[in-house]
């Protein structure tokens, strides 16, 4: 059965290290889904701890965090690509693209298969995180997006009224 549905995508600090970024979004583009918001962004401990809060009672829940925040790899990449993707199907779809989550037994062909790599610390570096099922994709389109940053309504919202400082370019 087809169903339009949105997922997260999060190339991480490895991919970023590598330069995989095009590749990995020429890769996403086989799926012929509609990107609806991308950015690049430092993660914080705070998102990162929010992000894998369903693994805090592992014992590799920090190494995961740090991971993700970037400091396994060097300040300079110390940063992610987060991407909203839309379509038919589009969970099962990158999903399939991605790969499983451990690249040694993910199939070689696969995002993570063909980039992905485990560290002799045991660390998986597996280049993307993907949403596993729509209530997980909603929960992370939600925690890494403000509405404004996405290009059409996925999700209900509402207007607020807010006094905020922000920067602004000189």
């Amino acid at each position: 059965m087809k169903k339009t549905e949105q997922t997260l995508v999060v190339i991480k600090p490895d991919g970023i290290k590598k330069s995989l970024t095009g590749n990995i979004l020429t890769r996403l583009s086989e799926t012929k889904l509609r990107i609806l918001g991308a950015k690049v962004i430092h993660v914080s401990r705070e998102l990162a701890e929010k992000h894998y809060a369903h693994l805090k009672d592992k014992p590799f829940f920090d190494d995961v965090v740090k991971y993700i925040c970037g400091e396994h790899h060097g300040s300079q990449y110390s940063r992610v690509m987060a991407l909203v993707y839309d379509g038919e199907n589009a969970i099962e779809k990158v999903r399939k693209l991605a790969g499983t989550t451990n690249p040694e037994e993910a199939d070689p062909t696969s995002i993570r298969g063909q980039y992905g790599r485990l560290t002799t610390k045991g660390l998986f570096e597996n280049v993307v995180h993907c949403s596993a099922n729509a209530i997980e994709a909603e929960n992370e389109i939600k925690l890494w997006f403000v509405p404004d940053e996405i290009v059409d309504e996925i999700f209900p919202t509402r207007c607020v009224e807010e006094s905020l400082k922000r920067r602004v370019w000189s």
